[in-house]
């Protein structure tokens, strides 16, 4: 079989309902397009019958490759095990949940062929609920102004990379990382390409508020000082403040006596609360960055494959 000129990397968990879709539609898409290509899909520790349906499906499909997790490791470390499996020129990324359509793939690749590095997508008519999209648009504007780089749509899994983005990606070897945002430091010529989006209609969404907001802060905590320079700056403006007050007490004390200041304690408790908070929330912000040095120097691996699945026969990896 030639060597693939496409790549597309599909990390799938607990996505039993879509996957048989998916996966004739995407076949159906890429044989369209008449150049070699290969099907990457990562069982991300599935607890459903997702594995046994990708064993079938490979058995029958000499383009489909699956790589099965030991367990759980999530979106971003299933991602960079396609990334490097892959052996396409480009390489394409996508949901198993069908919400960005297989057949928008082929656009993507016509974009890259006209010499882009990266070509990222943004989601028209999103069908997401109303608290999808306001918290999509809030993590976006963050996600922008922390990192520096302008792009519209940072949560749209569609994308496609060239195959030497990919490999500066994977020799990236941080923990804590996000994948649109590493790759655009590494490429030269970036753009964005309007794709449809669809309603989920098979299985359950597997971002809930909380995983987003822990998404975004290890986004901000990953690639941006700006949480400290942030707290370092409220604690300056608190530091003044304080000298202000303590300034105006001291003139009202010499302008109207020690009487002036009597009832002003339950306001040193409060300004004393307040700077306790300030202190408390540094002290956990500095943690969090040390913490993450910890989690680093360890160098343990992202994820480790039990089985790689090929022709319905397993291997070791």
């Amino acid at each position: 079989m030639a060597e693939p000129e496409i790549s597309v990397i599909i990390p799938a968990f607990n996505e039993e309902e879509s996957l048989p879709e998916l996966l004739r539609r995407m076949d159906a898409a890429m044989e369209g397009m008449g150049r070699p290509y290969e099907i990457v899909c990562i069982n991300d520790g599935s607890q459903d019958g997702t594995l046994g349906i990708l064993k079938a499906a490979s058995a029958s499909n000499p383009s489909l490759k699956v790589l099965d997790f030991n367990r759980n490791y999530g979106q971003h470390a299933a991602v960079f095990a396609g990334f490097e499996a892959a052996r396409g020129e480009i390489i394409v990324t996508l949901d198993a949940d069908l919400q960005n359509p297989p057949e928008e793939v082929p656009r993507l690749v016509a974009k890259m062929d006209e010499g882009y590095d990266v070509v990222g997508t943004v989601r028209q008519m999103r069908r997401d609920s109303l608290f999808r999209r306001a918290a999509s648009r809030m993590v976006n504007r963050i996600t922008a102004r922390a990192t520096g780089v302008e792009l519209h749509d940072y949560g749209c899994m569609l994308r496609a990379y060239r195959k030497e983005v990919v490999k500066s990606l994977c020799e990236s070897k941080e923990i804590s990382t996000f994948i649109p945002v590493l790759a655009d430091l590494f490429a030269g010529r970036i753009t964005e390409i309007p794709v449809a989006h669809a309603e989920r209609t098979m299985g359950k969404s597997k971002y809930s508020f909380l995983k987003l907001v822990r998404l975004e802060f290890d986004l901000i905590t990953s690639f941006s000082l700006l949480p400290l320079r942030g707290t370092m700056f409220v604690g300056l403006v608190t530091a003044v403040l304080a000298v202000a007050a303590g300034l105006v007490l001291v003139a009202g004390r010499v302008l109207y006596g020690p009487e002036w200041a009597e009832s002003g304690l339950f306001t040193l408790f409060a300004a004393l609360f307040f700077f306790m908070g300030v202190l408390l929330f540094s002290i956990g912000l500095l943690g969090e960055y040390v913490g993450r040095i910890y989690m680093e120097v360890r160098r343990r691996p992202r994820f480790v494959i039990r089985h790689v699945i090929a022709g319905g026969k397993e291997r070791r990896p």
